[in-house]
């Protein structure tokens, strides 16, 4: 089965919370990678989205550690929403 994640940057310009999290994260640049597998059966290419992490930097309060939280699509476009940040352009996706 083939699978590929695009990679992308996003900006918050406020502090922020995850669903499911109790922390607080600082406003600045996040990486998101969304993994996709092929949907096979079609004349065409189609692909379905399988999964979303946003990368936490490494800081003080969790003990040097980058983390990749999985977070539902809908929720991190709501997230960017309330915070009126804007995507920093998609990187080329990588198979």
């Amino acid at each position: 089965m083939f699978n590929r994640t695009n990679h992308r940057s996003i900006h918050f310009n406020r502090p922020f919370q995850l669903p499911d999290t109790e922390e607080t994260f600082a406003a600045g640049d996040y990486d998101v990678d969304e993994d996709e597998v092929l949907i096979e059966g079609f004349s065409w290419l189609a692909s379905r989205r399988v999964a979303t992490f946003i990368k936490v930097p490494a800081t003080i309060e969790n003990q040097y550690r980058m983390r990749l939280i999985a977070i539902e699509p809908d929720e991190l476009e709501r997230i960017i929403t309330l915070d009126g940040a804007g995507n920093i352009p998609h990187s080329q996706p990588h198979a």
